[in-house]
């Protein structure tokens, strides 16, 4: 089992996989909410193939990663990326965030300037701000983020059957995954433990990010889908790609928000594409 310790002594578990050991090309993936790396691992199997080397890791609290009580605020979060990347001596990596992983991303281009970074991507991404305020009027209201927190207080593994219909746009007329792939997806948020799930919450949700863009000096590819019920595009994908005119950004028509799974083949060819241009 692949550990790295962080600054703050917390160990994180990390899938550093590589074809034939060639280790070049780096890809660092960012798992969304309330997941785990697991949920990246048909991606990151395609970009292996394609002689990428690809880390993803569990991010505290969650998954196989240790579960402390602190450390859940974004300024800790992109300093654990930044301990993975150190550890493992990565060069002109690629970083990608999905949903609450493209947080990471963003907070780390701030935090560490961008440091052993040559590109990056934000997929159904958080960024830049998902409260809706006076000067963010597209964003979705506190008292949704309340009545997520007050679910999973009251019954978490419930709670979660529900979220993950939303997540992949799953209704009577509508069966993008199987019924086994929400299994297996509830599976992995049960995994977290409940301080870091609720305290992942209030992070992602809360956390202003538009300072953050202006951080922004490489490559970025940005794609969200327009019938994402979890992070809506208005105020994510389109207004980060406002934010960074210079990224490509790329609609997945009447994609939801877990493209990872509903939309994995395309999304993988535009990956593919972004890192090899």
């Amino acid at each position: 089992m692949a550990m790295v310790k962080t600054r703050d002594g917390t160990h994180l578990y990390v899938k550093d996989w590589s074809l034939n050991g060639i280790r070049n090309r780096p890809v660092v993936l960012m798992h969304g909410w309330p997941l785990s790396a697991d949920s990246w691992d048909d991606v990151a199997l395609a970009l292996v193939e394609q002689g990428f080397w690809v880390i993803a890791y569990d991010r505290r609290g969650f998954g196989r990663s240790e579960q402390p009580f602190d450390g859940y605020d974004y300024d800790h979060l992109a300093d654990d990326l930044y301990d993975v990347m150190e550890a493992y001596d990565l060069k002109d990596a690629a970083i990608a965030g999905f949903s609450m992983g493209g947080g990471e991303v963003a907070r780390y281009m701030s935090r560490h300037q961008g440091k052993r970074v040559s590109k990056a991507v934000l997929i159904s991404a958080v960024v830049p701000y998902m409260l809706q305020t006076d000067d963010n009027p597209n964003g979705t209201p506190q008292a949704v983020f309340d009545q997520m927190l007050d679910g999973i207080k009251a019954d978490r593994p419930k709670f979660f059957t529900d979220f993950f219909k939303d997540f992949y746009g799953v209704s009577m007329l509508s069966h993008p995954v199987s019924p086994e792939c929400l299994t297996w997806t509830h599976t992995m948020a049960m995994q977290a433990s409940l301080r870091a799930t609720l305290a992942c919450v209030k992070a992602f949700s809360s956390t202003d990010f538009r300072p953050d863009l202006a951080h922004f000096s490489v490559p970025t590819l940005i794609i969200h889908g327009t019938k994402d019920k979890t992070v809506p595009i208005e105020a994510a994908g389109r207004a980060a790609a406002a934010q960074l005119p210079q990224a490509t950004f790329i609609e997945y028509e009447d994609a939801p928000h877990g493209l990872i799974a509903t939309h994995r083949a395309r999304l993988i060819d535009d990956l593919l594409k972004f890192l090899w241009a």
